[in-house]
C-alpha cells in the first residue's frame, strides 16, 4: 500500500514539475526567445525572396531596355496622336483635316459638302485626351466612300462615332444647289491629344459603333 502511494506522489510530482517547466517556457522563454526568433526568420525569408525578385529584374534589364526601344522605334513611326499640344488647336487641326479630305474628295464642292463642323466637349471617359468635332455631310455615296476611306487611312490617327444616314435627297439638286448631294450624314471624328512623355502611336483612323467605348489608338478596327 505504501508503495502505491510511493508510486503515486512520484506521478504527482513529476506532474507538477512538467506543468511548473511548460509555465516557466511560456513565460519567459516563448515571448522572450522563441517569437522573435520566428519573426526574424520571417523577416529574413521575406528579404530573401525579395533579394531574388531585384537580382532576376536586374538580370532582365537589358532585355526588356532593347524591348522597349524597339518599341519605341516602331511606334514613332506610326503617328497615331494628334500633334498639336491644346485641346483648341487639335480641333482646328480636325477640321482642317476634314476640310482637305472633302475637296479632295470633291473639288469645289460639286457633289459633296460640309454643311456643319462645331466642336463637342464630352466628359472626361477616356484616360487619354479625347478631340471630337460633330460633322454633317451632305455627299453623294461615292464620294462619302472616299472621305471616310482618307480619314481612315490618315495620319494622324482620327476615329468616327455616331455615324448616321439621315436621309437620301438632294441628289436631283446637286448641280442647283453648288455641288452637295446624294446622302445626308452626321458623325463625330475624333482624335487623341498625346500624353506627355508618351511616345506617339498608331496610324489611321478606326470606326466605333455608336454607344460603345472609345477604341484606343491602336486599335485596327475600321469604321
Amino acid at each position: 500500500m505504501a508503495r502505491a502511494i510511493a508510486k503515486r506522489d512520484r506521478w504527482l510530482a513529476l506532474g507538477l514539475l512538467l506543468a511548473v517547466l511548460a509555465l516557466a517556457y511560456l513565460v519567459l522563454v516563448h515571448p522572450w526567445w522563441t517569437s522573435p526568433m520566428l519573426e526574424t526568420n520571417e523577416r529574413i525569408a521575406a528579404l530573401r525572396e525579395r533579394d531574388l525578385r531585384m537580382r532576376t529584374q536586374l538580370r532582365q534589364a537589358p532585355q526588356i531596355e532593347r524591348l522597349l526601344g524597339e518599341a519605341i522605334a516602331q511606334q514613332a513611326q506610326r503617328p497615331g496622336f494628334l500633334p498639336e499640344p491644346t485641346v483648341e488647336l487639335a480641333t482646328a487641326g480636325l477640321v482642317q483635316r476634314l476640310e482637305a479630305v472633302v475637296k479632295e474628295a470633291s473639288p469645289g464642292n460639286r457633289s459633296c459638302a460640309i454643311s456643319n463642323q462645331s466642336p463637342l466637349s464630352l466628359p472626361g471617359r477616356d484616360a487619354l485626351t479625347r478631340v471630337t468635332v460633330q460633322v454633317r455631310l451632305r455627299c453623294g455615296t461615292p464620294e462619302l466612300a472616299s472621305v471616310l476611306h482618307q480619314l481612315e487611312s490618315g495620319s494622324p490617327r482620327l476615329f468616327i462615332d455616331n455615324f448616321n444616314v439621315l436621309a437620301q435627297r438632294y441628289a436631283y439638286m446637286a448641280a442647283v444647289e453648288g455641288g452637295a448631294g446624294g446622302l445626308d450624314i452626321s458623325f463625330d471624328l475624333y482624335g487623341f491629344l498625346k500624353p506627355s512623355g508618351v511616345a506617339a502611336t498608331g496610324e489611321g483612323a478606326g470606326a466605333s459603333p455608336s454607344g460603345t467605348a472609345a477604341p484606343a489608338p491602336g486599335d485596327e478596327r475600321a469604321p
